[in-house]
């Protein structure tokens, strides 16, 4: 008996430092290139998934943005407000899965990973059923927050139009942790190229030749994400790459919904809290005098950051993976290798892309605007546009191991403290009282920013991660109780 005892405690530990050359491992150039080319083979591809993705809304909303000002700012709202109430949300809440499928991956509970993935499917789709009651009433919910009739009247009529994407997201969402948590970036990479080079020209045809215009653009949105999910599920069913995580759908799939929840809540609070406060930005912007005008800006400058976005998210995503992957397997001195390797490889894509951001701030605002008002406007946002990114590209992969590690709660109340009772009170002093305007909103949103980053940041510095190892192999293997026991 207390052989077993023993054989299971050592199970749930992380592997023991035996001595000190082993210390050091982790700080050889050896050790830390091999790290670098395991995080660019995840990182690299999920780069391209995100901005494929991405752009599916970039290209809609460009394409849209030529039928006029109205229809670009209606459009921009309408995505602003998809994006707070329903995209975001299904976003958050898979990112659960990073820390369950990533850890149990490395683990090798492959069968939990399955189990957990159709757990989160069956969550999502109930999830959006209640959403998409909130979407078809978008435009009295946009006439109750005060925006302009007109405006509000073309955002609900495309919102609607948003609704079965909204359906296929709350699917395509947990497919994509679940390739991603056993690094199978290739097919996620195939299918959203695909999907983006079908998208250009349903798009084109939907909004300029069919005679729907604007909606055509969300008809466009809708369609090209369903095909996202049939081409990731199709590869799931009949791929020999998936079949020790492939398990049939039964009544397991129930059993882990509790689980989930009690790590999509809390993802959901921190991602959500971080994407509301830039939408918010938007709504506040349609307060201001000239709103078209504003608005259109403002949706712009977030189009872009989010567009850009897609880098570090690539390289969060790797980061998470690593993170969740190594502590699974009980090992903590290679997920903070991970990490720092990751460190670096992040500021020097930030450098290259602020860099280019703002070399090219009097061109880029052509791609979603003719209207020389709101290019010359945006080209003055520019430095600020360039800060975001990089305060953004900071936090998100800050973020990534944070959801690698488990610890979302603490990326959530980090969140709330620095963008809402720092970031967002700062934006509406700016903007309205000291008369700012869009810049006043900008610039009170990135002081937030700046300092969720500098938190997020302390925290890393000071964690545990021979802690963190040992609790991810209680979670997998459900022996808190035994463990802690035996411990003490």
């Amino acid at each position: 008996m207390e052989d077993s005892q023993k054989s299971l405690q050592e199970s749930l530990l992380p592997e023991q430092i035996e001595d000190k050359a082993q210390v050091s491992a982790f700080l050889t150039w050896d050790v830390f290139t091999e790290e670098g080319k395991k995080l660019f083979y995840i990182a690299g591809p999920m780069v391209t998934v995100t901005l494929s993705l991405y752009l599916i809304n970039v290209i809609s909303m460009m394409m849209v943005g030529h039928l006029g000002e109205l229809a670009l700012s209606s459009s921009a709202i309408a995505i602003s407000l998809s994006a707070v109430t329903g995209f975001s949300l299904m976003c958050g809440m898979a990112s659960g899965l990073e820390t369950l499928c990533g850890q149990a991956y490395g683990a090798e509970q492959y069968r939990k990973l399955g189990s957990q993935t159709y757990s989160a499917i069956f969550s999502l789709i109930l999830v959006a059923f209640a959403v998409s009651i909130i979407w078809f009433n978008m435009e009295k919910l946009l006439l109750l927050l005060g925006q302009d009739p007109l405006i509000a009247h073309e955002a609900g009529k495309f919102t609607s139009m948003l609704v079965p994407a909204l359906f296929a997201y709350a699917i395509f969402q947990p497919l994509t942790k679940y390739f991603q948590t056993q690094s199978l970036t290739i097919p996620m990479l195939i299918s959203s190229c695909v999907t983006l080079c079908l998208h250009i020209p349903l798009c084109w045809t939907l909004v300029f030749k069919s005679g729907l215009r604007n909606l055509g653009g969300a008809l466009a949105i809708s369609v090209s994400h369903w095909l996202n999910v049939i081409f990731l599920a199709s590869y799931m069913t009949f791929s020999p790459a998936c079949s020790k995580t492939r398990v049939p759908i039964s009544m397991e799939l129930f059993h882990g919904i509790g689980e989930f929840f009690r790590f999509a809540l809390p993802s959901a609070v921190m991602i959500c809290l971080q994407w509301w406060s830039y939408e918010l930005v938007i709504l506040l912007s349609g307060l201001l005098p000239n709103p078209q005008l504003e608005t259109s800006v403002l949706s712009i400058c977030l189009t872009t950051i989010a567009t850009l976005y897609s880098f570090p998210y690539g390289l969060s995503a790797a980061v998470s993976t690593r993170v969740s992957n190594e502590l699974g397997a009980g090992k903590p001195r290679v997920a903070r290798t991970a990490v720092c390797c990751l460190m670096f490889i992040t500021a020097a894509e930030l450098i290259l892309v602020s860099g280019t951001l703002f070399v090219s701030r009097h061109v880029f605002g052509y791609s979603f605007s003719s209207d020389k008002e709101v290019v010359d406007a945006v080209s003055s946002m520019a430095p600020l546009v360039c800060l975001s990114v990089i305060i953004d590209g900071l936090q998100g992969v800050f973020s990534g191991v944070a959801r690698g590690c488990g610890w979302q709660h603490i990326g959530a109340y980090v969140n709330l403290a620095s963008l809402y009772l720092c970031g967002v009170p700062a934006a509406a002093i700016l903007g309205f009282w000291l008369q700012l305007k869009g810049r006043g909103l900008w610039i009170g949103i990135n002081i937030g920013a700046l300092l969720q980053t500098l938190l997020l940041s302390l925290v890393i510095i000071y964690t545990d991660w021979e802690k963190q190892a040992r609790k991810a192999r209680e979670r997998i293997f459900h022996g808190r109780s035994s463990v802690e026991n035996l411990l003490i």
